[in-house]
């Protein structure tokens, strides 16, 4: 796969909103990721959907579509980083020129719903591009992000070095605080002891690293942007549920976990890994460790659980389409292959 130049201080980075319009009514979250990313040496673009609202999304498809060709098209812009994920990138699969975008490869980074164009680009454009944080979400947070995820971003974009290992976080949140009340400029989240990597299946796996969102994973399912399973660590996370503040129900995810099996995307893998889980109390945390379980139980290859990856936080920046290695006799997880370039 083709790999974009690594990040260097003063350099670019673009905002556009490719899916929902949540940076239109909520300002102030991107006005602080933009200080957050200038406070680290990069300039900071934003593209004209950060600043659009039409019934939920950044803007018609066109608009979305133009800030998408805008940013890869623009040589002084060196990554784009997307402002939220949403419920609508699927629209733009069909009218994105792939011919522009790999000629123009650039850092692209982003999670939730941007697992639809992480897949899109990769299948039509084969290059790397970044499964990590958005503006808004992580670099929007208050008084500032959370070390863990700035670190790992670096390392991941600012350097022509393999990620390496990854650790887990000390702390995590899936605490939310009202954006529209502004609670969240008034004290920073709780953060709690993490639990730390938890192997469901021990084993070893060596493969380049794919996966994303699992809903949207399966949203193209099938199709042309589908991506290709065969002998790859695949990551999959879960997002928020219709009420925002709480995960995905989990007889959902019971379900989506057999859509993948039904697809043969677990004959066809050599590990699984598995993020923290968003929004879950009680003993769901639990129930949804045994879901992974169950349906994993007639397969070989090992599978990790609750790694910094996806809606809850800090999260790490996971190259898509490089080499990483899976060992649970020496609890490592580490990515060995660089997804930059000098």
């Amino acid at each position: 796969m083709i790999k974009p130049k690594k990040l260097k201080k003063g350099d670019t980075i673009a905002i556009i909103s490719p899916s929902s319009g949540l940076a239109k009514l909520f300002p102030h979250r991107i006005e602080r990721a933009k200080i957050a990313l200038e406070r680290l040496g990069f300039k900071v673009k934003l593209f004209p959907t950060t600043s659009k609202f039409e019934n939920g999304k950044a803007g018609i498809i066109t608009e979305r579509v133009k800030d998408i060709h805008d940013a890869f098209s623009d040589k002084s812009v060196k990554a784009i980083m997307c402002a939220i994920g949403g419920l609508s990138a699927n629209e733009l699969l069909e009218k994105l020129d792939y011919g522009l975008i790999k000629k123009n490869p650039k850092i692209f980074c982003g999670y939730s719903d941007i697992t639809i164009l992480h897949c899109a680009i990769q299948k039509k454009s084969n290059f790397v591009t970044f499964y990590g944080p958005c503006a808004m979400t992580q670099f929007g947070e208050y008084p500032e992000p959370l070390k863990y995820t700035v670190d790992f971003f670096l390392k991941a974009v600012a350097n022509d070095k393999p990620v390496g290992i990854i650790s887990s976080s000390e702390k995590w949140t899936d605490e939310v605080l009202d954006w529209g009340t502004k609670e969240d400029l008034k004290r920073p989240r709780k953060l709690s002891p993490n639990l730390g990597h938890v192997w469901l299946k021990e084993g070893k796996a060596e493969g380049k690293i794919v996966g994303g969102c699992l809903y949207s994973l399966l949203q193209v399912k099938g199709t042309e942007y589908d991506l290709d399973y065969a002998d790859k660590i695949l990551f999959i996370e879960v997002p928020e549920g219709e009420d925002f503040t709480k995960g995905t129900p989990l007889s959902y995810v019971d379900s989506q976990l057999m859509d993948l099996r039904n697809a043969g995307v677990f004959d066809k893998i050599k590990g699984l890994i598995v993020g923290v889980s968003f929004g879950y109390k009680e003993n769901e945390p639990d129930q949804f460790k045994e879901f992974i379980r169950n349906h994993t139980k007639e397969y070989n290859f090992p599978v990790l659980f609750n790694v910094n990856i996806g809606h809850a936080d800090p999260i790490i920046t996971m190259p898509l389409g490089v080499k990483a290695n899976l060992d649970s006799t020496s609890n490592l997880f580490s990515i060995d292959e660089s997804g930059t370039e000098s």
